[in-house]
């Protein structure tokens, strides 16, 4: 079917035609051959609808749901090189093949960039196929990751921007990408920015709907859009343009925020002073609060987009209150007070987070994280705990190192992509009220509310049966990255029998269990060690109170261990 429309795309350039076939739209060929071909029963219902029910159709049979492909393994070095060498081009088409089918959604741009990394690495690794075979399997062990973390990384925020316009609507959208495009063109006039926001909003709908077509031909426009106006968003936009057109969308995204205009205030007060803002407020409410956002979004490029719309809900509100009839005429200047109150939280909060990460290093941060979203959110597997908190640890590292005015952007916005697979999990399946609250209530107000979650008070905690603390002679391993997972998972399993353990009482239970340890560890026979310590250690973890006399106490030893 591919080789059908890419044939006819020749014919009808090569001879200028004008013929019926050539004049047709892109989508109505692609949804024209698919009809002609034998179909699966499901597409026969689709080809018996006109356009543009047809298309819609089309687009409510793609699947992205997970185990409905098996996933992408890296082939064998040897039969890969050739494949290689005897197929070349169809081995590339059958990558891209294998990579479309399991991610429908993302967006094609990202695919064919990612098969062209895939023959780069062909190239690279096959052309060293005469020398030892281990060598050539160091070469794809050492490239392919490269090669897939595009997509991984490219379906993440695609998945994520699309779950914020399904949860949140387009406003929330769109003020999202306002923030965004204002800080990193700020030199742009609101006119261009607020168009460019509507653009790109209109592709994500497009790209959301699994529309491929649309969304290309929407990301094009706007690619050439901003190529076309450099002198008005930025002149850094040039090394970007220049490259091939599969390069520049992520080469803009990557681009470093351009300069603020010189003179700008820190504050823009005439939206708050201004005797007529409460008249253009009720005039034209979403384009006041636009123009406010893109102010002060390109003021300052060290908040993250997600705390500048917490700021323009903010000024929102303050707006509603104040603009009332009978509101005290100094209403609006305690909005300045609460606006320096609020980033003096939010930066707290992240140099505290900040501080304990330098303080206790990757594997006791992530202990740390353990503790609390186990307490928050039981309900979640321990793959799936260890998994989320492993993401947020690797933002400690990302982030932590970086100045001032780099932290909060870093850190707010990676987070803001853990957040967003908790809710979609939450989605799928209810965790709890208390999470429900967050993931449902506000999208900018997201982090600080799962932040502020304490322990889950409709969690019914786990009944104590016996394999419940299980020990066995894996805790003996030497792989240190093992260890760690292990006692990890046991760390949450206490966690989920005792929410309400304090940190004095968990200090004494993983002294004891280091006790037991390194004594079982010596033995000839670890496991029946571990047998006849574990009965003496699930005796006293029944009742928690007792171990202040019979057990080790130290309310911060579970950090060593």
């Amino acid at each position: 079917m591919a080789e059908g429309v890419t044939a006819l795309a020749r014919r009808c350039v090569a001879a200028a035609s004008d013929s019926p076939d050539c004049l047709k739209p892109l989508d109505k060929i692609f949804l024209d051959t698919i009809c002609q071909e034998e179909n699966p029963p499901r597409s026969a219902e689709c080809c018996a609808k006109r356009d543009p029910e047809r298309n819609d159709c089309f687009l409510s049979l793609k699947n992205s749901s997970q185990g409905f492909s098996s996933p992408l393994e890296r082939p064998d070095a040897e039969a890969a090189c050739r494949n290689h060498s005897q197929h070349g081009q169809p081995l590339t088409g059958h990558f891209i093949y294998e990579v479309s089918r399991r991610h429908p959604f993302l967006y094609a741009p990202t695919i064919l960039s990612v098969a062209l990394r895939y023959e780069e690495m062909m190239q690279n690794c096959c052309g060293n196929a005469e020398g030892p075979s281990h060598h050539v399997e160091e070469c794809f062990q050492r490239q392919a990751p490269k090669v897939m973390k595009p997509v991984r990384e490219d379906a993440l925020r695609q998945e994520h921007t699309c779950g914020i316009l399904k949860k949140f609507g387009e406003r929330t959208l769109k003020a999202l990408k306002l923030a965004q495009i204002s800080q990193k063109f700020p030199q742009a006039d609101f006119v261009t920015v607020h168009k460019l926001v509507v653009a790109v909003a209109d592709m994500h709908k497009a790209c959301c709907r699994g529309d491929t077509l649309d969304c290309m031909r929407d990301r094009e426009e706007i690619l050439l859009y901003v190529c076309s106006s450099q002198h008005v968003l930025s002149r850094r936009i040039q090394q970007c343009c220049e490259k091939p057109l599969l390069q520049r969308s992520e080469c803009i995204l990557n681009m470093q925020n351009d300069d603020k205009p010189a003179g700008l205030s820190p504050l823009v007060r005439e939206f708050i002073e201004d005797k007529g803002i409460c008249e253009r407020f009720a005039q034209e409410k979403d384009m006041h609060l636009a123009r406010f956002l893109y102010e002060y979004s390109r003021r300052h490029p060290e908040f993250s987009a997600q705390m500048l719309l917490r700021i323009g809900k903010g000024y929102e509100d303050l707006l509603r209150e104040c603009c009332r009839p009978g509101a005290p005429s100094g209403c609006r200047s305690r909005g300045e007070e609460e606006l320096r109150k609020h980033i003096y939280e939010t930066e707290s909060v992240m140099r505290t987070s900040c501080d304990i990460y330098k303080e206790k290093g990757d594997y006791y941060f992530q202990n740390e994280l353990l503790m609390s979203f186990t307490k928050k959110m039981p309900q979640l597997t321990s793959a799936e705990l260890i998994k989320f908190t492993k993401e947020m640890t690797t933002i400690g590292f990302k982030c932590c190192q970086l100045g001032q005015d780099k932290l909060l952007p870093c850190a707010e916005e990676h987070l803001d992509l853990v957040l967003g697979q908790i809710c979609r999990r939450h989605l799928a399946d209810p965790i709890n009220p208390g999470v429900c609250r967050c993931c449902s209530s506000s999208y900018a107000f997201r982090r600080p509310c799962i932040g502020k979650l304490e322990i889950d008070e409709t969690y019914v905690p786990l009944a104590l049966t016996p394999g419940l603390l299980a020990f066995h002679g894996d805790l003996c391993t030497s792989e240190e990255e093992k260890l760690q997972h292990r006692k990890q998972e046991m760390l949450i399993t206490l966690l989920k029998y005792k929410p309400q353990i304090s940190a004095e009482q968990l200090g004494s239970v993983t002294a004891a269990f280091a006790a037991m340890r390194e004594r079982c560890c010596r033995e000839a026979d670890p496991e029946a060690c571990f047998l006849k310590e574990c009965c003496f250690i699930s005796f006293n973890f029944i009742s928690l109170s007792c171990f202040g006399s019979s057990l080790p106490s130290g309310s911060r030893t579970y950090q060593k261990e």
